[in-house]
């Protein structure tokens, strides 16, 4: 069964294209044109990816995407922004409500397939569970469980996660992370890693401030390690996040 991808843009002309695109790469193609009727549109088409303008009619993009992941059908399903807005402080609201990725017009329509395709990846050589302490993330059921309780996570954030915990202990620049989950040809900044980290730990740490499970490295970038473990030699200072 092909993958789903519904787009969410005002633009008739750019949807026809990216139509064309996504068919000829073997996705389902659904779209709508308009913000106030985007959630009701993505509970019906269930759709695995969404690519979101952000200046859309009636709702904005940003809007929309508050709306998404407060759907518990929808909230884990990839965001991928499409705007002309070019602003840092722009891209990072975008994260910051739960978006998983940021293409700015003009734009490469094979860059936002492969985009589409990084996000919806999975690789399925790895086992399914990994576990620290109490953290544990499930791959097949894409679940998340701190002590046996479900934490919503979004795509990226699950994506982050994973890669983190098959390797606890290990130290994670935010180039690293970038590469790992954006991939090499990506145009987001190290800040959009600090963006993620922030909300992993507001979701999984008792007091993010003073986070137990992903450490700051000062210097360095981030690890995860079980909270018995202590603080070792660890800077685990939050500052930059």
């Amino acid at each position: 069964m092909p993958l789903k991808v519904a787009v969410i843009e005002d633009d008739r002309d750019l949807t026809g294209l990216l139509q064309y695109a996504l068919e000829q790469e073997g996705f389902e193609f659904s779209c709508i044109h308009d913000g106030l009727s985007a959630t009701d549109f993505c509970q019906r088409v269930q759709p695995d990816a969404i690519v979101l303008d952000v200046m859309l009619p009636g709702l904005d993009g940003f809007s929309v995407c508050k709306e998404l992941r407060r759907d518990p059908a929808l909230r884990d399903v990839p965001v991928v922004f499409l705007t002309a807005r070019t602003e840092e402080a722009e891209r990072l609201r975008g994260l910051e409500i739960g978006g998983d990725d940021y293409v700015v017009k003009p734009f490469s329509v094979r860059e936002l397939v492969a985009r589409l395709k990084l996000r919806l990846r999975s690789s399925r050589a790895l086992d399914s569970l990994a576990r620290v302490g109490g953290l544990e993330l499930d791959k097949e059921r894409r679940e998340v469980r701190l002590d046996g309780r479900l934490i919503p996570v979004t795509a990226t954030e699950f994506q982050i996660l994973e890669r983190m915990l098959r390797q606890p202990g290990r130290v994670w620049s935010r180039e690293a992370l970038l590469q790992a989950v954006w991939g090499l040809a990506c145009h987001v900044t190290d800040r959009t890693v600090d963006v993620h980290i922030r909300r992993l730990r507001s979701k999984l740490e008792a007091d993010p401030s003073n986070p137990q499970y992903i450490r700051s490295v000062r210097g360095f970038g981030y690890t995860v390690r079980d909270p018995s473990e202590g603080s070792s030699n660890l800077n685990d200072s939050a500052a930059r996040t």
